[in-house]
């Protein structure tokens, strides 16, 4: 059969209501000598398929016609969820930096040195609950650990471990997400222990029976706590920005009653409190999940700091939007749009020492 030729370079259809008809036929029946931009449908490699004839990359040939698949962008969600952070004891150790669990990046940089989770696929429409704990209340106790942080949760899917509080006179750390350093006490205190399942941290140090008796460090996301140093902290860069998360709150000491060059052990970053020799333990800073530091003795007992209460920040496709009118009274969020092609939510407690309930949908 003779081919036709059409003159113009486009041929007008528009007002045609029905389909064009194209030349069909098994593989045999391709032309013998094919023209760069030859269409047909094929009856045999899969049937009812579009062909064309094409040079791909200098090797000409009949290949098939992509179907247009889903336009929609996929509602794939990364967190770092972030427990609040233990407080440091009086006369005592450094305060246990709150679990620290994410899905963003590669390797392994989660809590503890795991390898990243996955990523999360959810739905519009559905409600997810979201916790984010207050860090942890020093107690003024002395033969108790100080105060644990709040647990963060997000939905059914993840939830970090509150840091546990250090340990006060003559008390171990508490475990927690990290855990938090032994007390300054006369006798070998423990660090407590961090989280295993998942691990989401490290643990506690043990204390020192050498002048001026420096108690453990709390244990932090990134390492574990010593002797009067706290654990160090994690960074993230799911906001675009690194930024150090749950560091364990640096031991307290007894300088101020015994003496001694050291007034105090540091925090392992990411906002922990360092500890003191002759004074209260500083607080941790808040929305971190850090540690707050020890307290001193100098013939009077001194508390710990506060921990640094918890944070949860998601990351998502910015074709969608967080409905934040449910997030409830407890629970604050800003947005973050500098990385191109994401929103990042950061959601935090509205008032730092009380543990934030809330919950979410996407639309």
């Amino acid at each position: 059969m003779a081919l036709t030729k059409v003159s113009t370079g486009v041929v007008d259809m528009s007002t045609s209501t029905g389909g064009l008809v194209i030349a069909k036929g098994n593989d045999l029946e391709r032309p013998a000598s094919p023209s760069i931009g030859m269409i047909r449908e094929s009856t045999e490699t899969i049937p009812g398929k579009v062909e064309v004839y094409t040079d791909n990359s200098g090797t000409p040939g009949w290949q098939f016609l992509e179907e247009v698949g889903p336009t929609t962008v996929p509602l794939t969600v990364d967190y770092l969820v972030i427990a609040g952070g233990g407080s440091g004891g009086e006369i005592g150790g450094g305060g246990g930096a709150g679990g620290f669990r994410t899905s963003f990046g590669t390797g392994n940089i989660n809590g503890g040195l795991q390898s990243v989770e996955n990523s999360l696929s959810l739905s519009l429409s559905t409600t997810y609950s979201i916790t984010v704990g207050a860090g942890g209340i020093p107690s003024g106790a002395q033969t108790t650990p100080s105060g644990s942080g709040g647990n963060s949760i997000l939905s059914t899917f993840v939830e970090s471990i509150g840091g546990g509080g250090g340990g006060s006179y003559i008390s171990d750390g508490a475990s927690g997400g990290s855990g938090g350093g032994g007390s300054s006490g006369g006798s070998v205190q423990s660090g407590g222990l961090r989280a295993s399942n998942p691990i989401q941290g490290f643990n506690g140090g043990a204390n020192s029976l050498t002048s001026p008796y420096p108690a453990g460090g709390g244990g932090g996301a990134y390492s574990i706590g010593v002797v009067g140093n706290g654990g160090s902290a994690m960074e993230s860069s799911i906001t675009g920005t690194p930024t150090d998360y749950a560091g364990g709150g640096g031991g307290g000491n007894q300088r101020g009653y015994y003496g001694g060059n050291t007034n105090l052990y540091l925090g392992g970053g990411g906002g922990a409190g360092d500890g003191s020799g002759t004074s209260t333990g500083q607080p941790a800073t808040n929305n971190t999940g850090s540690g707050g530091g020890g307290g001193g003795f100098t013939g009077t007992y001194y508390v710990g700091g506060s921990g640094g209460s918890g944070v949860v920040i998601l990351r998502y496709p910015s074709s969608y939007t967080i409905d934040t009118t449910q997030i409830g009274s407890d629970l604050s969020s800003t947005n973050n749009n500098s990385v191109s092609g994401y929103t990042i939510t950061t959601i935090i407690c509205a008032n730092s020492a009380t543990t934030g309930t809330g919950t979410i949908q996407f639309t």
